[in-house]
């Protein structure tokens, strides 16, 4: 019997899944396989949000190939060993699998080719799974990627996308492949609160409501705090529990400019990854330094710690940091004013702000993460990158009641309107009546201290 092994990574669905559809029409039998790779777990990356979102996937994965015949293999360990252990169990003669862009799934996948080879095996790499377009399809005339976003997103734009394709009526398994016991989220400790459910059957159901109530607005709506409308699919995304090919696709059949707006955004994740597959190294250096010196982790560790807890002073940002320990997401404009933070008014190597975010979001993703982190830093592709957001202004112009800030700072929840955001401009007396930090530093001292920094004044 011709057997193939699917081995799935950040790809955690069956509608949309080239590597899966292409084993299916070459072989008899397919052993859908996904490994929990020791190499993640030492890199730090397996921390409880996305373990316990991970867990949700794999269960409906399991769930959904049990309804068409077959059923989940997990195994446990280095993922090239127990890749070739199964190999060897099914004789199956290919490996498929979705194409990477970190250098640690680029080396994942040298080492699997070569293990393979060895055995006489084949290992069959596929483009356009996690992102819609090939990281390496667009490409400027000089260079090997494009380092603006702008002109990047007009290419993309017009390239041609590959058709969706459905997902599979059966899966064939062959029979005796043991699985080790599916991990469960009741499993998991130290998961936010309000953690949202995983797995494909949710993805599509948030994907479906997304379309039909919130993408025709979105132009409009997208960076309202308070109104939270944005698609949160960042994590299914991530996960892989949702095509993005599928979603740019369903998106511009709906048309309008929310949809135009919304496509835009979701252009920005295959730009990263473009980025990230010329540049691997992004993930921890800068990609265009601005030879910053940094404050050290040491002498600013009180302030750092305030940011982390949400205590800094400034309620907008405060209030972004307690959802992220909440919901292990974030509102992207909150993204955005905590980073600027963090970066340009602590003037805290971005790597700090990193590498917190990764600890908690769900839709943590080093190639994302990283290069938004750089983006808003200025040490990435950001064409103006000396500019620093206001959190006053900003939280004035996108959350202007204060319900947002309101939602996530209770100890603030008796003040009225745009009050809210300033609460040190009270009179001694009414600030006595609220448990809130005054502001950990100045803006103009902080602006000041980044001017001096970059050499801007």
């Amino acid at each position: 019997m011709n057997v193939s092994v699917v081995l799935f990574t950040s790809d955690l669905r069956l509608h949309d899944h080239p590597p899966l559809r292409a084993a299916l029409r070459t072989s008899d039998a397919v052993v859908p396989l996904f490994v929990r790779d020791d190499g993640i777990d030492a890199t730090g990356f397996a921390v409880p949000n996305r373990l316990a979102f991970l867990a949700d996937c794999l269960a409906d994965l399991d769930a959904g190939l049990r309804e068409r015949g077959g059923h989940l293999v997990v195994r446990h360990g280095d993922v090239v060993d127990q890749v070739c252990a199964v190999v060897a169990e099914a004789d199956a003669g290919e490996v498929h699998m979705a194409a990477g862009v970190t250098g640690y799934a680029c080396r994942r996948e040298e080492r699997l080719r070569k293990a393979l080879e060895s055995q006489g095996r084949r290992l069959r790499v596929h483009d356009t799974v996690i992102t819609a377009v090939a990281p390496g399809a667009v490409t400027p005339q000089a260079s090997d990627h494009f380092a603006v976003f702008t002109p990047y997103f007009r290419h993309w734009s017009r390239q041609r996308l590959r058709d969706v394709l459905g997902a599979p009526r059966a899966v064939r398994v062959p029979q005796g492949m043991a699985s080790d016991e599916l991990p469960s989220r009741r499993t998991v400790s130290g998961v936010s609160q309000q953690l949202a459910a995983g797995g494909e059957k949710a993805g599509r159901k948030r994907l479906t409501a997304w379309l039909r109530s919130g993408l025709a607005d979105y132009e409009d709506r997208h960076d309202d705090l308070a109104g939270d409308a944005t698609s949160r699919l960042s994590a299914h995304l991530h996960f892989g529990s949702l095509s993005l090919l599928e979603v740019v696709h369903r998106a511009r059949r709906a048309g309008g400019p929310g949809s135009q707006a919304f496509v835009r955004q979701l252009a920005w994740r295959d730009f990263h990854h473009q980025v990230a597959a010329a540049r691997p190294d992004a993930a921890t250096a800068d990609y265009r330094t601005r030879h910053d010196h940094w404050r050290s982790e040491e002498s600013a560790a009180d302030e750092i710690a305030a940011w982390k807890e949400g205590r800094t002073g400034y309620p907008v940002v405060d209030a972004a940091m307690r959802q992220l320990l909440t919901e292990g997401w974030m509102h992207n404009r909150g993204r955005l004013l905590t980073a600027s933070f963090l970066t340009k008014t602590l003037y805290v190597d971005w790597r700090v702000g990193a590498r917190h975010f990764l600890q908690l979001l769900v839709d943590g993703d080093i190639v994302n993460n990283q290069l938004n982190w750089q983006w808003v830093a200025g040490t990435g592709t950001d064409t103006r990158p000396h500019r620093v957001l206001n959190p006053v202004a900003q939280a004035k112009r996108y959350d202007p009641d204060g319900i947002y800030v309101r939602r996530w700072v209770p100890e603030l929840s008796g003040l009225e309107g745009r009050a809210v955001h300033e609460p040190w401009k009270l009179n001694p007396q009414a600030r006595a009546g609220y448990d809130y930090p005054d502001p950990i530093v100045n803006l103009s001292d902080g602006l000041a201290r980044f001017r001096r920094a970059r050499g801007r004044e």
